[in-house]
């Protein structure tokens, strides 16, 4: 790291409040949890626990875990898991909603030096026991509301039940139990780290796992602060669900700044107003369609709520449909924040609110030490303002999938699966997945310019496009649409809309009215539902 690097981290980590007086005591024990676990995620819980021993770290229904709680239990955690021939290299799967169970059971895995594969808590029955099969999970923890689910699953020898109202089903053991009877004293160190395995959205089949370090440099850290504004000891509501790359990227993050995290086991968009004024929240952690969902509640609802405590509103995990940046930050203020990346890649680039007013489609800007560069399909760069594949590379990049297979790679860059084009002012626009392309009538055609066409209606909701079979042109562009109420947009006002805008091989052929559209639990919509 150079002089430049250190005059920025020493300026970004004073900014974000990370550097701040504590006691003696309390800066003593952090020093020795430190060189116990080590810089790691079980090293940050730790020494969390002992800098901030008697603040909140996560508040669920059932009211709140301090620091220190959440530290002594993975400690129990673990020594109850070795017990049980759980050790250091296993993987141990986790099926849980947001609430102080998946913060205590990430911590005690970290401190076991276990591999956490997070489930998907959509997932059915046959994909639940690929994965789990296809990483070799010797335990499982869950919540009581998949028991019926896991119970098919023959091939884990450890299940232990995580949330459950009153008494844990008969038959079952709970996590909660084992804590209790286990000793609380300080585990050893595991002599190598653990890995997080975060799951791709599955989108297009099977969801893959991309493993992660739990021991990661600075710079990551420093080029998230610099650009997004979080800062130490505040609040942050976070409806984005934890076991997916962005819930989890916050929660690590946390582990840092000594933030306070509110979770619900379900997103409810009234109630995450409710979160915000109650506890006034500073950080609405998010993906776009729950945004998408607050701005739907009747205007009296939303008025119910003092949000004014919000700073920082930083979203990810699908693309921000049209409208929809201007629409909440001229509600709520100039707050929202745009990650734009993957599972494999980590971040690519972030959009601020300056980006944002500039241009609602924009990505944002790659932020430091993240390099993004547009190929074409020879792997050579393309043009400025011309279309390519998107490569990132980073610290966050993986390694591959733990199944086998990789993304493509360009030397050290690691391709997304998207396409894009910077502007003039260098600021990064996605046109749309490699394999969404549709060729119709020898043009190709992004759905994402034809759906943010149709967003920008106010009678829109939300809106896909997709290719279907066409014998005349090979394909055709068919879009599914979700009116808002007392809407009057018909199928022909739909066509009009895009012919008036783009050009006539981009009018969709088809147009479905649906309630709603098929999404995975990051906001992501599931196209091949779609037909």
């Amino acid at each position: 790291m150079d002089w430049n690097d250190l005059l920025v981290t020493a300026r970004t980590m004073r900014r974000a409040g990370i550097v701040m007086p504590h006691g003696p005591r309390r800066l003593l024990r952090a020093r020795t949890a430190a060189e116990h676990w080590g810089l790691n995620y079980a090293g940050g819980f730790a020494s969390a626990g002992a800098l901030h021993a008697d603040q909140p770290c996560v508040v669920d229904e059932r009211g709140q875990r301090t620091w220190g709680e959440v530290d002594a239990a993975s400690d129990a955690m673990a020594n109850g898991l070795r017990a049980r021939g759980i050790g250091e290299g296993d993987v141990v799967a986790v099926l849980c909603r947001n609430h102080r169970w998946f913060v205590i059971a990430t911590a005690g895995l970290a401190k076991l030096g276990a591999d956490i594969l997070f489930l998907n808590t959509s997932f059915a029955g046959p994909q639940l026991r690929e994965v789990v099969a296809r990483e070799d999970a010797k335990a499982l923890i869950y919540d009581e509301e998949y028991a019926e689910l896991v119970a098919t699953d023959g091939d884990v020898g450890l299940k232990l039940v995580a949330w459950h109202d009153g008494d844990p089903p008969p038959g079952t053991e709970s996590l909660d139990l084992l804590i209790a009877r286990a000793p609380h004293s300080r585990p050893p160190a595991p002599r190598r780290a653990g890995r997080s395995i975060i799951l791709t959205s599955g989108t297009t089949g099977t969801p893959k796992g991309a493993p992660r370090d739990q021991e990661t440099g600075i710079e990551p850290i420093v080029a998230m602060l610099d650009r997004i504004p979080y800062r130490a000891r505040e609040t942050m509501v976070v409806p984005a669900p934890l076991f997916h790359s962005w819930g989890f990227g916050n929660r690590s993050l946390s582990l840092l700044l000594g933030t306070t995290l509110v979770v619900r086991r379900r997103f409810d968009p009234e109630a995450t107003l409710r979160d915000v004024a109650r506890h006034r929240a500073q950080v609405l952690v998010a993906v776009p369609v729950m945004l998408q969902r607050i701005l739907e509640l009747p205007e009296h609802v939303r008025r119910r709520y003092d949000t004014s405590s919000l700073r920082v509103v930083p979203l990810s995990g699908s693309a921000i449909p049209g409208g929809l940046a201007t629409r909440w930050m001229d509600e709520f203020g100039d707050n929202l924040y745009n990650l734009y990346g993957s599972t494999e890649v980590g971040w690519a680039t972030i959009a601020t609110p300056e980006d944002l007013r500039a241009d609602p489609a924009t990505a944002g800007r790659p932020p430091l030490h993240t390099r993004v560069e547009l190929l074409d399909e020879h792997d050579r760069p393309v043009a400025q303002g011309e279309t390519g594949r998107i490569f990132v590379g980073s610290e966050l990049t993986f390694d591959g999938y733990t199944g086998g297979g990789d993304k493509a790679r360009v030397g050290e860059l690691v391709s997304t699966g998207d396409t894009g084009f910077f502007d003039g002012a260098g600021r990064l626009h996605v046109v749309g997945r490699d394999d969404e392309m549709i060729v119709s009538g020898g043009e190709n055609v992004f759905p994402r310019e034809v759906e943010d066409c149709i967003a920008e209606h106010p009678d829109v909701v939300e809106v896909a496009v997709i290719g279907v079979p066409d014998d005349e042109f090979g394909q055709r562009l068919k879009a599914f649409v979700v009116l808002g109420a007392d809407a009057t947009l018909d199928e022909a006002a739909v066509k009009a809309l895009v012919k008036a805008t783009l050009a006539g091989y981009k009018v969709p052929r088809d147009v479905v009215f649906l309630d709603e559209l098929p999404r995975n639990p990051t906001g992501k919509v599931l196209k091949r539902e779609l037909t």
